[in-house]
């Protein structure tokens, strides 16, 4: 089986690279290879691999850049989902795409099941429900992963921005009143493949079926609670000289601070249908975020 992955340089698809490896011949492309603006290129790149499956771990991320930025945004996120969908549809493909928790405006007093009302708050959430919409509107084979908060030792994330902060001052302020569960990329890369290994062993799904999961950590905290939780950790470990200390970072409203995008307040996803079709159990973060900052001091201390 040809696997083809797009987006191999970022923190999910750097993990993906691992756990997509035993289920097939994998190709993965990154953004010099395949650049996700250039449609073309992105029909060219399917075309030549033929392949069974195909994830899509590209994206434009950069949610608050995204509001002076709608159109990039639109291409990567809504326009270029759609063509590897129509392609997948074409060969006969599946197509595992990842959206986001931002799809929602936050306003729901529990967590979010997949069938709730969407309502996005900011061109990046806009982009990702477009995004949705076009694989939904091409009929392919398609699993739809929404996830939040997402982390990992590659790339940019929230835990290396408050790692670095943390060293630059002895006082910070953080959002508490926005609550998620932070998603590790190698959750995220874990679970996308035990769902190729249990749909290759007798759940293949139908031609044109589609399904829509939330995959996330089993615990939700707010971003000021997680920044704690970071700074803690690094801590007690070797090789992060902070100066701010858990007790020192302030716990801040959303009005307090303002940032371009609006970001929903709950972003708690429900992963019950996940859990159940594909018999898992959702973890905590926490062991994940302390093997994320071994890694990092590893790093820093030369190994």
């Amino acid at each position: 089986m040809d696997i083809l992955l797009l987006g191999k340089d970022g923190q999910v698809g750097w993990q993906l690279q691992r756990s997509l490896a035993p289920h097939g011949r994998l190709h993965a492309f990154g953004r010099d290879s395949c650049d996700l603006s250039d449609l073309d290129a992105v029909r060219a790149a399917v075309r030549a691999v033929r392949p069974q499956v195909i994830v899509n771990a590209a994206a434009y991320t950069a949610v608050d850049r995204a509001e002076a930025e709608p159109a990039t945004a639109m291409r990567l996120n809504g326009e270029a989902p759609g063509v590897l969908a129509e392609e997948a549809a074409r060969l006969g493909a599946l197509l595992v795409h990842y959206s986001t928790d931002y799809v929602f405006d936050g306003l729901k007093a529990g967590p979010y099941v997949e069938t709730d009302p969407v309502a996005p708050q900011s061109v990046y959430g806009h982009s990702k429900l477009a995004g949705e919409a076009a694989v939904r509107a091409a009929g392919c084979r398609a699993l739809v992963f929404r996830t939040s908060w997402v982390f990992g030792a590659r790339g940019g994330n929230f835990v290396k921005t408050i790692l670095r902060l943390a060293a630059e001052r002895d006082d910070l302020g953080v959002v508490g009143d926005q609550v998620g569960a932070p998603t590790p990329a190698a959750l995220i890369a874990t679970v996308t493949g035990v769902a190729l290994a249990m749909l290759r062993q007798g759940r293949a799904m139908g031609e044109g079926e589609q399904r829509l999961y939330h995959l996330c950590s089993g615990r939700p905290v707010s971003w000021h609670e997680f920044a704690q939780t970071i700074v803690g950790l690094a801590s007690a470990m070797p090789g992060f000289d902070l100066r701010l200390t858990p007790e020192a970072i302030r716990c801040l409203s959303t009005a307090e601070y303002p940032t371009p995008a609006r970001r929903p307040a709950n972003s708690r996803l429900d992963c019950s249908r996940l859990e159940a079709d594909f018999g898992l159990a959702m973890p905590d973060w926490e062991p994940y975020l302390v093997r994320m900052l071994q890694l990092l001091s590893l790093k820093k201390n030369g190994y």
